[in-house]
């Protein structure tokens, strides 16, 4: 087996967020909160400790993340109805807008990284991707056989 794929995948992943984080600049959000307001479209009302953990930020980071976009409009806190202590994440009209606009910028970024794949191809690549992902995310066999 190639060696070098894991290194082309770790590089393609570097310049992928490179990226992201130019074309999602342009809509006036940071990265980070890009990320995060992407995933309360697809995971909304949640407690801040999901949103921490799916974004690899510790979760006083977000706070304070989430502290500045209240501010800004993009994103309120609503008390968990089965946990009083709790406050869960939503998503605004404002942020909506925001979302519209960053899905745009995103567009064009996979357009861009997939000029020159055909409908087939694209289909290969969009399957072999997910395939490492599931492979990625399974248990791994050597730590369960030492763990």
């Amino acid at each position: 087996m190639d060696t070098n794929a894991g290194y082309l995948l770790a590089d393609n992943s570097r310049l992928l967020r490179r990226a992201f984080d130019e074309r999602v600049r342009e809509t006036g959000v940071t990265a980070p909160q890009a990320r995060l307001l992407l995933n309360l479209e697809r995971h909304p009302g949640r407690n801040q400790a999901f949103y921490a953990e799916r974004l690899e930020i510790e979760p006083i980071t977000l706070c304070r993340m989430v502290d500045r976009m209240e501010e800004a409009g993009l994103v309120e806190r609503r008390a968990d109805p089965d946990d009083r202590r709790a406050r869960l994440l939503h998503l605004t009209s404002h942020s909506r807008g925001k979302i519209a606009r960053i899905r745009t910028a995103l567009d064009g970024l996979m357009e861009t990284m997939l000029a020159g794949f055909d409908a087939e191809e694209e289909a290969v690549f969009m399957a072999m991707l997910e395939r490492v992902s599931t492979n990625l995310s399974a248990p791994s066999k050597e730590l369960a056989a030492n763990g």
